[in-house]
Parts: structure tokens; sequence; C-alpha cells
């Protein structure tokens, strides 16, 4: 079978699958994307995520991962649900892609399925599957293979979806066509930026983790500096703000096809208040099999005493 057969077989499976879109990259060391990533980690713009700067070869050289690696696959995935985030001043806010199944599962499953497809077509082939859990640079993938381009808000926008889109890849040991890279199309647009309460992207495609809402509520796990607060805007997990003001979700988003991603019940219908008086075991009934889980708890609780904190220092008379 021609490589451009195998090619063809692959992307029509990962549509039958679910994937919204693929691409294909030769597996090589990274240039442009590492000297990106070296200039965020030296400027201290990882936060606690000591774990971004582990194993820097390796997110630079997927060969360093898995040695036999020839082609890397990237798949993208629609996740948007058309359901507003935005209640009255006292409605709690969590990210979109947080309202269904933990993408990670939905993800994988479809990966596996997608790799033993290939495998059932060549016995030789093998391949590693990765869903942002590894020392792989799948927005750096995605935008070589042809996938999007990584916006000034830092996640990849596609022509298709915007940037309501999860990531997935396989690192194959054959070698399979590459696809072309994409172009930026934000050109001088700047919303994102200016919509961003705490200032967290310091300059185009370059975001302080330290400063970002996202960032603060999901992976941070110690005090949050007090000058941040009542800039949190009743985000609980996670945030959607540059993505909300983004043109190219305004006019290219559509609703998801994967069930698993529709919105949850009772996932936004609680206010701040409400959500502070959920107990350990409430919160671990009402996210099971939810991204908010991994938070647990306890950093959950914290989050909304934060915004609650903020809330009433605002309201002091000066």
């Amino acid at each position: 079978m021609s490589d451009s057969s195998l090619k063809n077989l692959i992307r029509q499976k990962a549509k039958d699958i679910g994937f919204s879109k693929i691409g294909f990259a030769e597996a090589r060391q990274l240039s442009k994307h590492a000297n990106h990533l070296r200039k965020w980690l030296s400027n201290g713009h990882h936060g606690t995520m000591g774990w971004m700067e582990s194993n820097f070869e390796k997110r630079i050289d997927p060969r360093k991962v898995y040695p036999d690696a020839k082609t890397i696959i990237v798949v993208a995935i629609n996740y948007f649900v058309n359901q507003h985030n935005i209640g009255d001043s006292g409605a709690a806010k969590i990210s979109r892609y947080a309202w269904g199944d933990d993408y990670h599962s939905v993800l994988k499953e479809r990966l596996r399925v997608l790799l033993n497809y290939i495998k059932s077509i060549d016995g030789k082939v093998e391949g590693k599957i990765y869903i942002d859990t590894g020392p792989v640079m799948e927005k750096a993938w995605a935008q070589i293979s042809g996938i999007g381009w990584i916006g000034k808000h830092t996640n990849i926008i596609t022509r298709e979806y915007g940037s309501w889109v999860f990531l997935g890849v396989i690192l194959l040991n054959k070698e399979i066509e590459s696809d072309l890279s994409f172009t930026d199309h934000c050109g001088s647009c700047t919303k994102c930026i200016e919509a961003c309460p705490t200032d967290a992207i310091v300059t185009p495609y370059m975001l302080d983790s330290r400063l970002c809402i996202s960032y603060l509520t999901i992976e941070h796990k110690d005090e949050i500096d007090s000058r941040l607060e009542g800039k949190f805007e009743n985000w609980i997990y996670g945030c959607d703000i540059c993505q909300d003001v983004c043109p190219w979700n305004k006019k290219f988003s559509k609703n998801t096809e994967i069930k698993e991603f529709h919105l949850r019940e009772n996932v936004l219908n609680k206010n701040l208040n409400e959500f502070q008086s959920i107990s350990f075991d409430e919160f671990n009934a009402l996210f099971r099999g939810s991204p908010i889980k991994r938070i647990k708890h306890k950093k959950f609780i914290g989050n909304i005493r934060l915004i609650m904190k903020g809330k009433e220092n605002d309201n002091k008379p000066l």
C-alpha cells in the first residue's frame, strides 16, 4: 500500500471516530518553538509547574520520548457548547472545556482506536499516545502539521472551529508524508491581550502563568498573590476570557457532536454561595469523571473563597 493511500485511510478513520481535524508531521527536533519554550522558562512564566522544566530535551525532540518515532499524527476535536457562562453577579464561572467529561479519557479511547486501526493495516506499525500528559509539545506540532496556528493567547486556533479544540498526538514508527505547516492569522488583532483582567498575556504569544486565572485556579498550589484578588471575575475553575473575545471564535464556533462534551447537569446553575457550601462528598459526586475533580475539594473551595474575599474588599468603603 502506498503512503498516500494509508494516509487517506487514516484521515477517513479519524473522521469516522469523531475527530474534527488531523495532521501529519515529520518527527524531528524543534527549533523556533524550542527557543520560545526556553525563553518562557527562563522568564519563570511556568510558575510552580516544575515539570515543564523537566525533560526539556524530550519536549523539543519527540525522538527522545520515542526513539523509533518517524511521524507525528496530531488530531483535534471540537468541544464547543453554545451555552452562556455568564449569569448574575454571583454566578460561578467554569471554563467551557470542563463542562462535560474529562477530555483525557475521551481522546485517549479514540486515539487507541485509531492506532489499532493503523496497526491492523500494517502489522509493523507501533506507536505511543499523548494527550498533554507527557513531554510532547502538542500545540507546536498542531501548527507544524497544519491543524491551526498558535494565537497571541497561546491557544491553537483553527479556521473551522476557532480555538475550542482538544489536541491529541500519536508518535508513529512509520514514515508518512507531512502536511504543510499552518501560517499565523491573528494579524494586528489584540483583543485577547486587552481583555485579560490580570494582564497575563505579557506580550503577543507569551503568557505568564503566574498571572493567568486558569493556571491559578487549577495548577497553582501555593497562596495566590493578594494583588490579584478582585480580578477573577467569578472564574472558579479555568478561564475563557481570551477565547470568548477572539474574532475567530465569534465567527466559526460550532456545537460539538461529541456527547461526552455536552453540558453536564448542575455544572453552571450554582452561584458562588451555593458552590462554597458544597461538601466533600457532594463535590466528588457532582464532578465524577470531570476534569474539575483533579483539583480536589480543598482547592475548589479555596478558589471560591478567594473570589468572595476579593468582592468583599471591593465593596469596602474607601
